[in-house]
């Protein structure tokens, strides 16, 4: 995995980690972060669909017992 080089890099991966672990606990302050590291707000939609997206997935997968693929 390579380093985080950007801030915006750093804004995002913050972003992912708390909406995922602790989504009740994102605020505004979050998204104001986003907005400081110069995502606009069609971005920050983005990304913020495509990680609740995956949240979404998982847990349906694990919901229904489906197995994971083996690893090539």
């Amino acid at each position: 995995m390579s380093a985080i080089r950007t801030p915006q890099e750093a804004a995002l991966v913050e972003h992912a980690y708390k909406l995922t672990i602790n989504p009740v606990g994102v605020h505004g302050e979050g998204v104001q972060a986003l907005r400081d590291a110069g995502f606009s707000d069609r971005a920050i939609l983005d990304l913020t669909l495509v990680i609740a997206y995956f949240a979404f997935v998982n847990r349906l997968a694990d919901g229904l017992g489906v197995p994971l693929e083996e690893s090539l």
